[in-house]
Parts: structure tokens; sequence; C-alpha cells
């Protein structure tokens, strides 16, 4: 693992009056760089040569682009060198983690990541200490969770990987045994999934509630955890296939999944801002102790609000979350800044206060 210390000795050396922020030209970026713009901060795509086309059509927001070949060459020493000579703070989003070995990330990426890099893995539901190890530490409620099919005794949830699209899950809903072995079977044969990624599957109570994405931030200069807002998320090919008349989808021979494409903006009844704050104050605290020195800036609970109006967790964050929504929706950064601050802008602002201060070093690993 790159030390923290190294890190802290390389910002040593940065220009703190000419920083840039750099992200992965994919997922967030975009909303990463417009935020960076409202501070005043420059900012550099590093853009896979067949997915530059947005990076290049908004060009208000993006002052440079880096082309590699794929997104992997972060890693390069060229790009690297290039990032560190831009006095760059790196921004993680979901496609650096998901095409940027773990091994690479903590080991060999050698520029300032903003937040903490060890902790990136934890989203991974192989990772030893994964999200459900932290939730659990924290006395967070989540899906109760079945090691075989054979223990399927209510609904649930089959979270398992496609088999050609390694970044995509092939979602599939059952309610026994001989269910789940026939909708896998239906898969299997469809190409859709292979025998390899249903033994690795999670098989998870599913939850009947109201979805709901909470954004956060955690400030280590404030020692304040912010709630920034919540969305909901648009999935292919479930949506607007819901829309159909029930006779009309009974009708339809179609393998469902659920392929995040967007998302919409949500707001929380007020009497349940009192249990968003608790439940992300008792995630912030675990993670503090368990991967020191815990959350540095955005992460997001994804869950669902039961009929007993509790929040079931079921999927954590633990970077830039992939919706742009806040930025023009959310009321509750407002509250805090008196203007709309999206999670993009909240990161820079961190950054910058944090090197007018001479306190980069807590913000970066």
């Amino acid at each position: 693992m790159i030390e923290r210390s190294q890190i802290a000795r390389l910002i040593e050396s940065y220009n703190t009056r000419a920083l840039s922020v750099s992200c992965i030209g994919s997922h967030s970026a975009l909303e990463v760089f417009d935020g960076a713009k409202d501070e005043e901060l420059s900012t550099i795509a590093v853009c896979q040569r067949d997915r530059m086309k947005a990076y290049v059509h908004f060009k208000r927001i993006v002052d440079r682009i880096i082309v590699v070949e794929k997104f992997s060459d972060v890693l390069k020493q060229d790009v690297m060198i290039d990032l560190r000579a831009a006095n760059s703070i790196f921004v993680p989003n979901r496609s650096f983690t998901t095409y940027v070995p773990y091994d690479g990330i903590e080991n060999e990426f050698f520029v300032p990541i903003f937040g903490n890099r060890a902790l990136l893995k934890a989203e991974e539901r192989w990772a030893e200490r994964n999200q459900y190890y932290l939730l659990s530490k924290a006395g967070i409620r989540t899906p109760i969770r079945y090691s075989s099919p054979d223990e399927i005794d209510r609904p649930v949830i089959v979270k398992v990987q496609e088999a050609k699209r390694k970044a995509e899950r092939a979602f599939f809903v059952a309610s026994s045994p001989s269910e789940y072995r026939r909708k896998a079977r239906e898969r299997i044969e469809a190409g859709l999934i292979s025998e390899e990624g249903l033994s690795k599957a999670v098989i998870e109570e599913f939850v009947i509630g109201t979805l709901f994405n909470f954004n956060y931030f955690y400030s280590p200069l404030d020692n304040r955890l912010e709630f920034l807002g919540a969305d909901r998320r648009l999935q292919t090919n479930l949506y607007d296939f819901v829309n159909l008349p029930a006779r009309e989808q009974l009708e339809v021979d179609v393998l469902l999944q659920n392929i995040e494409v967007g998302h919409q903006p949500a707001s929380v009844r007020e009497s349940l801002l009192e249990k968003v704050f608790e439940v992300g104050e008792r995630f912030v605290e675990t993670v503090k102790k368990e991967y020191p020195p815990g959350i540095i800036g955005p992460f997001a609970l994804q869950g669902a609000i039961d009929k007993d109006l509790e929040f079931v967790v079921f999927d954590v964050s633990l970077r830039v979350p992939g919706s742009p929504m806040l930025t023009t929706t959310s009321p509750y950064s407002k509250y805090y800044y008196g203007f709309v601050v999206g999670v993009g802008r909240r990161i820079a602002m961190e950054i910058k206060k944090a090197a007018e201060q001479n306190r980069l070093k807590e913000v970066v690993t």
C-alpha cells in the first residue's frame, strides 16, 4: 500500500495555488469537473480513446484531456508524471475502481487521491471487510442474506454478474428455490449469465419499500457529516416496462434486467431526516475505526424505507456517487450554504479550503 506519509511528502512539492482536479472520464466525471470549475480549479479528464465525445463537447468544464488506450493506463508512469506535474488531486469514481485493478490503485497509483484509497475496495462484496461488514459493525439494518438457494423462504433478489459485461449485474427476483433455479437456467441458456457467475452471486431478501440513494459528504476539515440529498435510479429494461398494462407485461416474454441508465431527484419526508443523519453518522464513526483515517468526502447509502419507516441499506458507494441530480434539484445543500451544491462542487470546496489552510494532507491519501 502506498503510505499516506508518501502522499503527504508529494503534496509538499505541489504548487497549491495552481491545483487541478482530475478524474477518469466516465461515470460522474462531468459532475466533478463542473464543481471544480465553480470553485475556479482547473480540470483534467483521463479519457479512453473510444469514449471521449462527452468531454470534448462539454469543453467549458474540461480544460485538458489525457488520452489513453484503456482506463487502466492511468497507472502508466508517463500519465502519473503528467498528473503530478499539473499539481493534480485525483477524484476516484466507479469507473476508476471498475477498470483499474485495486492492487494498482493501492500500490502503484502515485498521485494524491481525494478520499481514502484503502477504503475503495470495501465496496466490493468479495472483500474481507466489505460494505456488509461495515454496515453490520455500525448496527445498520441490511437485507437477510442466504448462503444457498435452498434456504429461500421469501422473495429474494439475486445479484449476479453478467457474462459479457463484467461491470453490470443481471439482477433477478425469486420467491422459492425452484423459481430461483428456473430463472437462473433461463438466463444461463440466454447467455446473460454464466455458471461461474451464478456460483458467486449474492442472494438477499427483497426489501419491500420505497427506494432511495442517500448522498452524504464527510468533511475531516470541519469534522462534520452533511446530507447533500437523495435520488432514485432509472434502470433498464425494468423502466419503463413496468408502465405497460399488466396484461401486456404478462404477454411479453422478456428477461428483465436492472442496468442503471439514469437518475431521478427525490426528497425525503422531513420527519425522516433524523434517521437519515443517524445512519450516516453511525456509518462514518464505524469506518473511522475500521479504515483509518475513515471516510473523506462523498459516500452514499442505497436502500429502501419500508412500511415501518425503517431504512434498510443494501448497497454502499464509497466514492463519488453516479448521480448529477443534486446539482440542481436538492434543497438540502442549500440549507447549509445558501445555494445548491452538488457533490462535485462540494469536493472542490473541500480541496480549496484545505489548500488555503495548508491542510491538504488531511483530505488525500
